[in-house]
């Protein structure tokens, strides 16, 4: 595939074709373009043509994306596999990309500099050593453009040090960085703030240039993540003072017009507050003597900085840097004066945790991401969470009067609140907050918080200011206060009184029919959490005699808020479901027959675009526990339960929706007699997949052992149909391990003559094929103590127990199997595989089953298959041999002795002496 016009002209009609609104023609062109993947040169035709300035952008854009996915897909060289792309393309590659990802424009620019950080991580520096030099060289090049190409090349080389664990190789890598890149971007940093000052009147200019300096302080940052590099503490001194300059710079043409984007200043400026956090706290000794300085600074700039918020990450970040000061004892010496708290207190944490107009958007508008910041605890960038960090770092060593200070403003605040309710509630979201905020001084997700301030009494302030919220009959009135309070309840739900919780639930039950998607996610949440508060003694605090008085208004107004705007698929309503009905157990009986018509209604709607993975497991886990609390008061319910989940099973199987049949098939494994269409469907579904055959076996393997022989025999030609045209379309070594566990526990479960029979009835004289093929040159690809011993026990009875084997049709693989089986014992596992096969690709999986997990309530139960009677396999085969031998008198040794190898019959006499027996 040489590079020529005409090859360029084809990659060029094929690439257009990939970015065609028919989807037809688009999977044509994409599979084409993979099925030329591995020809040599394809990786530089694409680089040609994206180097083309006669191209449409479109086209360059595409080949640029195509080629970081070939890279990202294809330049790993996994072991003892083959090398994907050709010795001379990589070669090329490395040769050729940096030149042309620095001439190239922005939108190609990054798709190249991502390329060459992916070839980065495998390749440099030992395998690309001059790429480095190669890179630094164009600091000099005085082209801006260029510039930032390497700037950001470099930072998407280097961020991974600020995560990668500490190793001899790691330091050897940042070492040898260092010595190449630590002096030119030192320099690239004094030049780039003298050309701000120069172009200080040139907005365009000077948009370059922050671009740059923000490049850089991302570099410094990751450069020094790892120690402090002797290089940077000795220049120490110049990039502080420009880190100085930075923070306190006021050029107006560097202001932004917008107020929810952060424009180059606050970014710049977030970083540095990233940096000097990061030497406060890791490099405390070498920093100490500019600490001082950036105190003030950052003070400054926090009280001077507005309440936007394209302000938020540099608000967050700059509090953060003082949260890590206060932590520190060497510099206590800097709040202690009663002066400093109050007015670190004044200006600094409460402004930042007041409920601005923009988080009253958010509450309104993005209610999903307010939740998730608000008590999902992912709010690690927001100024609320930095001036929480605050508070608790200035507790450290100022308890006492910090608490003072802001016992005051509570008190104040919630007076404001008293004069006019309606203009003055942020007020009280202002105090609630507070008061959570200084209380709580340990948390833990599973637990809420574990240990509290003297602030206030958590019992005393729930009844005076958190009650009346709930309690009020308005239920839709000041939403913001709504969610603040039913928060309350959740944060602090260990530590208030049992009679105080059990008061709660009702009015939570009733905020549930609240119409704001915060306010009844917050309450469904709650009642949640309330469920699962344990007392002294381990048992749940809340008992299902405390709840059962709200019962049927609980479930039905859960229900009735998954029909609110904005909350058809609420996960925190589900979770609410399925923990309500756990707590309640048998008194939820009476209230299931309504609720299984409404739960199949929501399988039957999300099953036509399953998009939110923990509701969707809430909601099987809620049909798991219908079953299983009803089914254990009345056995007989069983055939409602298959009368009511057969059409929707049904349907979802006609819509071949992959990401629920592992939940269906659990569920119908709770069903112990439900077998027709739907669960065959099932199971059908599982064995095609790669990714799911192992719940396939799991499946029809928990059939064999639970269900009455009368009530499956009819399916089980058509089951081991299904098993066979997968072993001819698409076998794994997974797949054979599953089949050979699953054989051996059906030869155990129902005998090796139904075995035979089955199989036989496919295709006359299958099962010797099943000997050689699978049994003979498989077993020992088995893995699994508990499935290696499923199958030695199966092919002891396929051995002992099976005239077949032992002297009929199939009696010329009864050595081998023998054999086989010693084999099973003795060798270590043979983990080999086809170098065709690559196991389970990843691609191979829908991204989905990545959050498909197992149903708690009705999970898998671990147990003795065998019921005690198999303690030891080998012995086992030792007695069952034995037995054959008396009834084949004389007709047993010789065949082992003729059909085993020395060293397979030295074990097979070991085993027979420890059972003391003896061939007859």
């Amino acid at each position: 595939m040489e590079v020529t016009a005409e090859n360029l002209q084809t990659l060029a009609g094929y690439l257009e074709k990939t970015l065609s609104p028919v989807a037809q023609e688009r999977r044509t062109a994409e599979k084409f373009l993979e099925s030329i993947e591995g020809n040599q040169n394809y990786p530089l035709l694409l680089l040609h043509l994206l180097d083309k300035a006669d191209v449409t952008v479109a086209l360059r854009v595409s080949a640029a994306i195509t080629f970081k996915n070939y890279i990202k897909r294809n330049w790993r060289v996994v072991e003892d596999s083959a090398d994907k792309i050709h010795a001379s393309d990589r070669q090329a590659i490395k040769t050729e990309i940096v030149g042309l990802m620095l001439r190239s424009p922005e939108q190609l620019q990054k798709q190249l500099s991502d390329a060459i950080s992916i070839i980065g991580r495998e390749d440099f520096p030992d395998k690309w050593p001059d790429l480095l030099g190669e890179m630094v060289l164009k600091f000099q090049s005085g082209d801006f453009h260029i510039i930032n190409g390497v700037l950001r090349t470099a930072h998407s080389l280097f961020k991974r040090y600020r995560h990668e664990f500490k190793s001899q190789e790691l330091w050897t890598e940042i070492k040898y960085v260092l010595d190449s890149f630590a002096s030119p971007l030192t320099e690239l940093f004094k030049a780039t703030m003298g050309l701000a000052e120069t172009h200080a009147n040139d907005s365009a200019a000077l948009s370059v240039i922050f671009s740059s300096l923000v490049l850089i302080c991302k570099l410094f940052y990751s450069l020094n993540f790892q120690d402090i590099p002797e290089f940077f503490e000795d220049n120490m001194a110049i990039w502080m003072k420009h880190f100085l300059t930075l923070l306190t710079l006021d050029n107006k043409l560097l202001n932004t017009q917008e107020d929810e984007e952060a424009g180059l200043l606050e970014m710049l400026r977030s970083q540095i507050c990233d940096n000097i956090t990061m030497y406060a706290q890791k490099y405390e000794s070498e920093f100490r003597p500019y600490l001082p300085d950036f105190v003030t600074v950052v003070w400054n700039l926090l009280v001077t900085t507005g309440p936007q918020v394209k302000y938020d990450l540099l608000v967050s970040n700059a509090i953060q840097f003082l949260a890590s000061v206060a932590d520190r004892a060497h510099y206590k010496n800097l709040f202690e004066e009663m002066s400093t708290l109050t007015s670190i207190c004044e200006k600094v944490i409460v402004p930042n945790i007041e409920c601005r107009t923009a988080d009253e958007e958010q509450f309104e508008d993005n209610a999903e991401e307010y939740i998730r910041r608000d008590i999902e605890g992912s709010d690690f960038d927001t100024r609320r969470r930095s001036a929480c960090d605050l508070v608790r770092s200035l507790c450290r060593f100022f308890d006492q009067q910090v608490t003072q200070i802001f016992s005051q403003y509570v008190q104040v605040l919630l007076q404001q609140y008293a004069k006019n309710p309606s203009s003055n509630w942020k007020c009280k979201d202002t105090a609630i907050f507070l008061v959570t905020s200084v209380a709580a001084k340990a948390q833990t997700a599973k637990h809420g918080i574990t240990q509290t301030s003297e602030l206030v009494n958590v019992a005393d302030f729930f009844t005076s200011t958190i009650a009346p919220e709930l309690q009020s009959e308005n239920i839709d009135q000041y939403p913001v206060l709504k969610a603040d309070c039913i928060k309350y309840v959740m944060t602090f739900r260990n530590q208030l009184p049992k009679e105080v919780l059990v008061a709660c639930v009702p009015l939570l039950v009733a905020l549930l029919k609240a119409q704001k998607v915060v306010v009844h996610s917050y309450a469904s949440y709650t009642i949640e959490r309330l469920f699962t508060v344990k007392d002294q003694h381990g048992k749940p605090m809340l008992s299902r005699e405390d709840v059962s008085p709200h019962a049927e208004l609980l479930l039905v107004n859960m229900f009735s808020a998954l029909s609110l705007p904005g909350s058809s698929e609420n996960e925190y309503i589900m979770k609410g479901i399925m923990r309500s009905m756990s707590l309640l157990q048998e008194l939820a009986v009476p209230y299931v027959p309504a609720i299984i018509p409404k739960l199949n209604q929501i399988l039957l709607t999300v099953a036509k675009n399953p998009s939110k993975p923990h509701f969707n497991h809430y909601l099987f886990e809620s049909l798991s526990l219908s079953i299983r609390i009803t089914c254990k008061a009345n056995p007989q319910a069983i055939s409602s339960f298959e009368a009511a989940l057969f059409p929707p099973f049904q349907e979802i199987l006609q819509l071949d929706v992959q990401e629920f049949i592992c939940y269906m098939s659990v569920i119908c494994l709770s069903l112990a007699e439900f077998i027709h269409a739907a669960l065959l469907g099932v199971f059908q579904k599982l064995i095609a997949s790669k990714s799911n055959d192992h719940e396939g076996f799991y499946l029809v393997g928990s059939i064999v052992r639970r269900v009455r022989p009368e009530t499956i025999d009819q399916y089980m030609k058509q089951i081991f149909l299904v098993l066979f045209q997968r072993l001819t379309s698409s076998k794994t070594t997974k797949y054979i391990k599953g089949l050979l566990v699953f054989f051996s526990l059906f030869a155990w479960k129902r005998g090796t003559d139904t075995l035979i029979h089955v199989v036989d009835s496919i295709q006359p004289k299958m099962f010797g094929m099943v000997l050689e093929r699978l049994y003979v040159a498989e077993v020992q690809k088995v893995t699994g103590q508990v499935e290696r011993k499923i199958c030695a026990v199966g092919m002891t009875r396929l051995l002992t127990e099976c005239p077949a084997i032992f002297q009929g049709d199939y009696a010329q693989f009864w050595p081998s199997l023998l054999q086989a089986l010693i084999g099973l014992f003795e060798l270590p596992t043979d983990d080999t595989l086809p170098d065709d096969e690559h196991f389970i690709e990843i691609d191979d999986t829908p991204a989905y089953q990545t959050a498909y997990s197992q149903l708690v309530f009705a999970g898998k139960p671990e147990h003795d298959l065998f019921e005690g009677s198999v303690p030891d396999a080998k012995l086992y085969l030792a007695k069952q041999l034995h037995k054959l031998s008396t009834q084949f008198p004389g007709q047993v040794s010789p065949k082992v002795t003729a059909g085993l190898q020395a060293n397979a019959a030295q074990f097979l006499q070991a085993y027979l002496q420890r059972a003391g027996i003896t061939l007859v």
